[in-house]
């Protein structure tokens, strides 16, 4: 039987800063399939905290998006959308209507 060892509660993660730039606070990073959201800022080379759960208000394209559809995230353009193009990153679930011509979205990210 395999066992684990307890790390950490999981609503924000551990994150190393590889780039050459500071990580501002509330940006958006893309974790392979999923996102996260720095948590403060994060030097490069530093460890900081990133969120992984929780309702965002983010910034989205100029579509339509319902309560409960899917939202994804493009890295390209840094909006989110209903658009689950290749390439986009699927980043969870929208928890309110948000109308056509708006400028963002409340998303559950990673849900």
């Amino acid at each position: 039987m395999s066992k684990a060892a307890y790390w950490q509660r999981g609503d924000t993660i551990d994150y190393i800063n590889t780039g050459t730039d500071v990580i501002e606070a509330n940006t958006i990073l893309v974790l392979g399939s999923r996102i996260g959201v720095a948590g403060t800022d994060i030097l490069p080379g530093e460890k900081g905290s990133i969120h992984v759960t929780g309702v965002y208000e983010v910034p989205k394209d100029g579509a339509e998006i319902s309560a409960g559809s899917d939202v994804y995230y493009s890295e390209s353009d840094g909006s989110f959308s209903a658009n689950g193009a290749e390439g986009n990153v699927r980043a969870g679930f929208a928890v309110q209507d948000a109308a056509a011509g708006g400028s963002s979205v409340f998303v559950k990210i990673n849900a």
